[in-house]
């Protein structure tokens, strides 16, 4: 049985995720803040681990990967997830506390989990990292001046780790999503009622084929989104 573990897996895309794997017949680990949204997600199934963790802390991200990896037999897939969005504002209305947590959970999370899961992969001859980028990885939103920088930030980690896991069997690709429905762009759509969404099961069908592919099989980017939205010749 393959295994992957999932951050931010309570909610939105990370939750979307952990169902369609656990359909697929995967043993997942869970891990994100909220431990009763996971046991829910969960759902008493036996391929479902609950990690409760901050992905922020260090000493949790290890915790919930080295719990996982004795408890599944190793991990085969880390699906990078977490991610917040803080309010849009032009930077000199942007409080120095929402750069702060963005950075946090954009990118020092995204780095402390691709460390961990990195560090076992090697140790078992190889897997696969895929880190949740988005849209904003390549073209930015108005007036979002933390989710763009840490998005794109990302796109660097993930090219990064591509180069170094190469020679240890160690794939790592990025999916960039446009506005998938979910609580994060629920928020959005409450603000801009026209904004062009996508159903979050595509995202995760799109994934179960990024994480099942052969080690000698890469997807380095994939962006998938609403179609109608202002992306392509945006200007």
């Amino acid at each position: 049985m393959k295994t992957i573990l999932i951050t931010g897996a309570s909610s939105g895309v990370g939750k979307s995720a952990a169902e369609t794997f656990l359909q697929a017949g995967w043993t997942v680990g869970l891990m994100a803040r909220r431990a009763a949204a996971l046991e829910e997600v969960a759902a008493g199934r036996e391929a479902a681990i609950v990690l409760p963790g901050d992905v922020t802390k260090p000493a949790e991200v290890e915790k919930c990967f080295a719990d996982f990896a004795q408890r599944a037999g190793g991990i085969d897939v880390l699906f990078n997830n977490a991610g917040i969005f803080k309010p849009a504002a032009p930077i000199d209305e942007t409080p120095v506390e929402d750069w702060d947590q963005a950075l946090a959970v954009n990118l020092t999370g995204m780095f402390l989990c691709a460390r961990a899961a990195f560090a076992q992969m090697r140790k078992q001859g190889g897997g696969r990292i895929i880190n949740n980028g988005s849209v904003s990885a390549h073209v930015p939103r108005e007036n979002a001046v933390t989710y763009t920088t840490t998005k794109h930030a990302v796109t660097g980690l993930t090219k990064q780790l591509s180069l170094d896991g190469r020679d240890l069997n160690i794939c790592c690709g990025q999916i960039d999503i446009g506005n998938a429905e979910s609580e994060m762009v629920a928020a959005m759509k409450a603000k801009v009622p026209d904004l062009p969404t996508m159903s979050v099961e595509d995202v995760s069908r799109s994934l179960l084929h990024m994480a099942s592919l052969p080690l000698d099989t890469n997807v380095l980017t994939m962006t998938i989104m609403a179609n109608k939205m202002p992306y392509v010749g945006r200007g």
